[in-house]
């Protein structure tokens, strides 16, 4: 018997077509060339979730360098004494604090060097 595939091929061309809205030439109606160009872009899309990442902490980091300079200390000496000194703040926080809101930044400093000298 023969097997009708016409709604099923419409609507999986539908959702390709859709996927690739906004692609040059014909990225955007060409079924096989779509297909090839959804397949590399969900590469790039699951690779780069991940360098995000990454980026992001390298962010935090050189934003709580600059400001632990401002406050004499360098980064690492301040992570090491904020360990010691059982903090509980991540980096991400840390950087918003001091990037948002130097003055309690700088209470942070100034309660982490005390738990240090102790």
């Amino acid at each position: 018997m023969r097997v009708k595939t016409s709604k099923a091929r419409l609507k999986s061309k539908k959702r390709l077509l859709r996927e690739a809205k906004g692609n040059f030439g014909a990225r955007k109606n060409l079924i096989r060339t779509i297909q090839e160009t959804i397949l590399r872009a969900r590469a790039y899309a699951f690779r780069d979730r991940r360098v995000r990442k990454r980026e992001m902490r390298k962010l935090w980091i050189i934003r709580l360098n600059a400001a632990c300079r401002m406050h004499g200390l360098r980064y690492s000496e301040f992570m090491n004494m904020a360990l010691k000194s059982n903090l509980g703040l991540n980096r991400k926080s840390l950087s918003e604090l001091a990037f948002n809101n130097p003055a309690v930044f700088a209470e942070v400093i100034a309660l982490v060097k005390q738990q240090a000298q102790t």
